[in-house]
C-alpha cells in the first residue's frame, strides 16, 4: 500500500484527500516507481478543479515525479530495479502517490548529476521551454520574444534558457517583487502586468515592431494583448490558461491584426515517441549542467498538504518551481 492524493468530484483544493492505495504490481511495459520527490505544476489544478477533465471519478492528479524504480513487468529492459528515473507527462495523472506504475515508455533514467528533487522541479517545465523555444517556434540568437509569467516555473527557466541562446527577452510578471526576480534570471525589460498595459509596452521597446512570438501561459487575461504584441506575420504560442480558457475566437481577427499565426499545443504531442522524449530530456540536462538553467526549488511540502501546495500556485503566491515530498 501506498499514500495519494486522489479526488472523488472536481473542484476546489478541498476536493483532495489523502487516501491509501495499492499501486499494483507492474505488467508487461510497466515499472513500479517508488517516488522521492513530486513535482506541481498549473495543469495539476485544471485536472482537480474539471477544466481539463478525468477520465473517471476517482482519480488521481499530478503529472510529474522523480524515484527509483522498485520492480518492472515481465520482458521489460528498458529499465531496471534500482534505477533512478524521473517522469513527466506519462500518461493519466497520479503522480502524487508514493509510489505509481510507470509506462516504461516514458521514463527518463537520471544522470548522477541530477538530484531526485533537481528532477522533480524540472522535467516537465524544462522540456516545456525545450520545445516552445527549439522546436514551436525555433528562436535565434538576436530576436526579441514576450514572455508571460516570467517569474513562475516555466518562466524562471526559459528566460535563463533564451538569453544563454542571446535572445532578449520581455517579460512579465504580477509584482515588483516578482519583477526583480525575473530580471535576475534574464529578462532585460519586464512588464508589472498589474499597473502597465503589455502591448503597448512591448510596442515601445522594440521601436514599434513588435515580437515574433509570444509564449503565453496565462489564457484569457493575457490572450488580447498577446495578438497586439506581435509583429506582422508572428506566432502566438498559447500553452496555458492560468487566468482561465481564452474566449472564443475569430480567425479573421489573426489576418485583420498582420497574418498572425496561433498554436496550442502540449508536451505530449512533442515527446510522442521515445526518441523525442530522450532527446528533449537531454538537451535540458545539458543546459543545466552547463549553467546556463539553474533549477531553482523555491516551495516545498508534504505530500499530505497538496492542497495547500494548489491554493498557494492558484493565488500567486509562488515564484520558480515547486515540489511535494511523499
Amino acid at each position: 500500500m501506498t499514500r495519494a492524493i486522489r479526488i472523488h468530484a472536481t473542484g476546489g483544493p478541498e476536493v483532495m484527500r489523502l487516501e491509501d492505495i495499492d499501486p499494483g504490481t507492474p505488467g508487461p511495459g510497466q515499472a513500479l516507481v517508488r517516488h522521492t520527490a513530486i513535482g506541481v505544476n498549473f495543469i495539476d489544478t485544471y485536472h482537480r478543479s474539471g477544466l481539463y477533465p478525468l477520465a473517471s471519478l476517482p482519480h488521481g492528479l499530478g503529472s510529474e515525479a522523480a524515484g527509483v524504480v522498485e520492480a518492472v513487468g515481465p520482458g521489460v529492459t528498458v529499465v531496471a530495479p534500482g534505477r533512478r528515473v524521473a517522469y513527466a507527462a506519462a500518461g493519466p495523472p497520479g503522480s502524487y502517490a508514493g509510489a505509481r506504475l510507470v509506462a516504461v515508455e516514458r521514463l527518463v533514467p537520471l544522470p548522477d548529476d541530477i538530484d531526485d528533487r533537481t528532477a522533480a522541479a524540472m522535467l516537465l517545465k524544462g522540456m516545456t521551454v525545450e520545445y516552445l523555444i527549439r522546436r514551436v517556434f525555433r528562436v535565434e540568437a538576436g530576436m526579441t520574444v514576450l514572455f508571460h509569467a516570467a517569474a513562475g516555473g516555466v518562466g524562471l527557466i526559459a528566460t535563463q534558457w533564451l538569453k544563454h541562446l542571446g535572445v532578449t527577452v520581455i517579460g512579465t510578471a504580477g509584482s515588483d517583487d516578482k519583477a526583480a526576480l525575473a530580471r535576475a534570471h534574464g529578462c532585460a525589460h519586464v512588464i508589472v502586468s498589474t499597473r502597465e498595459a503589455i502591448a503597448p509596452r512591448v510596442r515601445e521597446i522594440t521601436s514599434g515592431r513588435g515580437v515574433p512570438v509570444v509564449y503565453d501561459s496565462v489564457g484569457r487575461a493575457t490572450f488580447d494583448a498577446s495578438l497586439d504584441a506581435l509583429a506582422r506575420r508572428g506566432m502566438l504560442v498559447s500553452f496555458g490558461n492560468a487566468s482561465g480558457a481564452p474566449p472564443a475566437f475569430d480567425p479573421l481577427v489573426l489576418s485583420r491584426k498582420g497574418s498572425l499565426y496561433l498554436t496550442r499545443p502540449t508536451l505530449m504531442d512533442y515527446t510522442a515517441s521515445r526518441d523525442e522524449l530522450l532527446a528533449s530530456a537531454a538537451a535540458l540536462f545539458e543546459v543545466v549542467r552547463a549553467g546556463a538553467v539553474r533549477i531553482e526549488v523555491r516551495q516545498t511540502w508534504p505530500l499530505a498538504e497538496a492542497a495547500e501546495a494548489h491554493r498557494a500556485l492558484e493565488s500567486r503566491q509562488t515564484t520558480g518551481s515547486s515540489i511535494l515530498i511523499p
